[in-house]
């Protein structure tokens, strides 16, 4: 799916390709939220939800690997050898 495309749904129809199609990668938490980044084709997005809670708050999307420096930190890349 394109990032338009997938831009164009609504968060549940998103929430339901990422749960299908997304590659999880990380997950940090910010302001009291917990955010879990997936990358999705050419894309990425970032799925916030309040800390202990279910429900989506929103989906943030983005195509530039700027939007991954706040995850840079997380990835260990012993962790892939």
């Amino acid at each position: 799916m394109t990032f338009s495309a997938f831009k164009n749904l609504h968060q549940r129809l998103q929430a339901e390709h990422l749960a299908r199609h997304g590659h999880p990668l990380a997950e940090r938490t910010e302001d009291g939220c917990e955010l879990r980044l997936f990358a999705v084709g050419s894309y990425y997005a970032e799925v916030w939800r309040s800390r202990g809670e279910e429900h989506i708050l929103f989906i943030h999307v983005f195509e530039k690997p700027t939007g991954l420096s706040d995850y840079l930190p997380l990835i260990s890349l012993a962790d892939m050898a």
